[in-house]
């Protein structure tokens, strides 16, 4: 059955990633930031249902205006998760860039890199997000800096936290919580030293794979007053409460549409 699925979904991911290249490269440079950014968003929705994952989603997400959206981070289909809901600009490392293909395919689609091992990068990377807030956009950050196998969470980097709390950008915590099979799980987590083939692999063949995703109310302004640091803690905090709340064994409920 593993094998007939990954069969079966691979060839139909592969005819996905061929079309977004064709379409990045011949139409992007014609249109509006408006319909890009629509593209992205449909993209993201399609490539969930390819690869089976079904989407629930919870609270009441930003859906208009520019905002950061501070998430914790168990896999690589998180970036689409999250963009399935609105389209997310995200922040990654500096080497993904350097990756065959999807590392051009990002970086025209708006994510920003940073090299947080050089100062000056991660003030570029402010600037950056300055200019796509200054755009209504959202800006989508994973700020443990790593993945995990979502069961918790871990310790924030709050330096970039720092343009939206100087700017007063709406700031939102986000809570991903991975289902395999009805329950609480780490099967479909891309951690350690897993390649990404082998991630596909697990994730394309098999079945009853859900994420659910919990908006949480924004930080109160108020909290900006504390500094970057402050607000940091302030949302890995309610973000951990989320990820560790519920994590005995439960029955599959039928998702919401995303």
């Amino acid at each position: 059955m593993r094998l007939i699925l990954f069969l079966i979904r691979f060839p139909l991911v592969l005819i996905w990633l061929i079309s977004c290249l064709v379409c990045v490269a011949l139409i992007y440079p014609f249109v509006s930031v408006e319909v890009r950014n629509a593209m992205n968003h449909h993209w993201s929705r399609a490539l969930m249902f390819l690869c089976g994952v079904k989407i629930n989603v919870l609270g009441k997400p930003t859906l208009q205006g520019s905002a950061l959206w501070v998430a914790n981070h168990v896999s690589w289909i998180d970036i689409y998760v999250l963009a399935s809901v609105r389209c997310v600009a995200f922040i990654a490392k500096s080497e993904i860039r350097d990756w065959p293909v999807i590392g051009w395919l990002v970086a025209k689609v708006g994510t920003i890199f940073v090299n947080r091992s050089q100062r000056n990068s991660v003030r570029q990377v402010g600037t950056d997000m300055q200019k796509l807030f200054d755009h209504n956009m959202v800006i989508g950050l994973f700020a443990e800096g790593t993945t995990s196998r979502g069961f918790d969470v871990l310790p924030f980097h709050s330096s970039l936290f720092e343009p939206p709390v100087r700017a007063g950008i709406t700031i939102q915590p986000v809570a991903l919580r991975f289902f395999h099979k009805g329950r609480r799980s780490d099967y479909l987590a891309f951690v350690g030293n897993e390649s990404l083939l082998h991630n596909l692999w697990v994730l394309l063949g098999t079945t009853g794979a859900m994420v659910e995703v919990e908006f949480m109310p924004p930080v109160p302004v108020e909290q900006y007053e504390g500094g970057r640091a402050k607000v940091a803690d302030y949302v890995r905090e309610q973000i951990r409460s989320a990820v560790m709340r519920d994590l005995e064994p439960r029955a599959e409920e039928e998702p919401l549409a995303a």
